[in-house]
């Protein structure tokens, strides 16, 4: 039970800091057909699991539960994947092709090099602490 309580519980705090960053970027960010919100937070996402892969799993074992909570609840409610798996297909609905390349290259890539920059990330921050 302990398990889905730490995926639960990390879920919950994932979606709300999704919905407080996607507010926070609307906000900034005119308005758009481009999904500037959701390439944010998963650029976001994909930065904090690369830090979180160094630190959780190569650098210390807190154990099955921490992950759970962290990787598996947290930044499973933080990311949006499905969102931008539909973000896509709407701007192809919209015949709107140049857009939708830009923001899947953008959004693979960017994730990818977000994943290797937040494990450079914590390796830079131990070589100064």
């Amino acid at each position: 039970m302990d398990k889905f309580l730490m995926v639960f519980l990390g879920g919950g705090c994932g979606t709300i800091a999704r919905y407080t960053t996607m507010t926070m970027v609307n906000r900034i960010v005119p308005t758009t057909n481009f999904p500037w919100a959701t390439l944010v937070v998963n650029l976001i996402g994909a930065i904090i699991i690369g830090f979180m892969l160094e630190l959780l799993m190569l650098r210390t074992n807190p154990g099955d539960n921490a992950k759970l909570l962290y990787v598996t609840g947290f930044l499973g409610g933080y990311t949006t994947f499905s969102a931008f798996s539909l973000d896509a297909m709407l701007m192809i609905e919209r015949s709107d092709y140049l857009n939708c390349f830009v923001y899947v290259t953008a959004s693979v890539v960017g994730t990818v090099l977000a994943v290797f920059m937040g494990s450079q990330i914590l390796k830079y921050i131990q070589l100064y602490v």
